[in-house]
């Protein structure tokens, strides 16, 4: 049986809830990433951590994972249909926290 919500909100941060998944989602809204790019944009997240949440989002039905089969392997991440719907709200999160890094002179670090 499927949990019980009592608020939209409440079943949004259940699938996009935690600090990595989110920020996952928001690399992937700007395209296919492979995994390598992805440690690289987040130095913040351990290697377990990244490919446990990139685990979490595939089977939550937001990103899929496209094994290209070759040798070095080359595995890509993209947004599913399901994770693009999120997009506005990304943007959103996004602007917001640029507008509010404005307001308080908080640096952003693009890695």
């Amino acid at each position: 049986m499927a949990n019980a919500y009592h608020c939209p909100v409440e079943l949004t941060v259940d699938v996009v809830g935690g600090k990595w998944r989110v920020v996952i989602l928001a690399h992937l809204k700007e395209g296919v990433h492979r995994y390598g790019e992805l440690r690289r944009r987040m130095p913040g997240i351990s290697e377990k951590m990244l490919s446990q949440r990139l685990r979490e989002l595939e089977g939550d039905g937001l990103v899929a994972r496209c094994d290209l089969g070759t040798v070095p392997p080359h595995v890509e991440y993209r947004l599913t249909e399901e994770g693009r719907s999120l997009e506005p709200v990304l943007q959103a999160l996004y602007d917001w926290g640029a507008a509010r890094a404005a307001r308080t002179g908080t640096p952003i670090e693009q890695a």
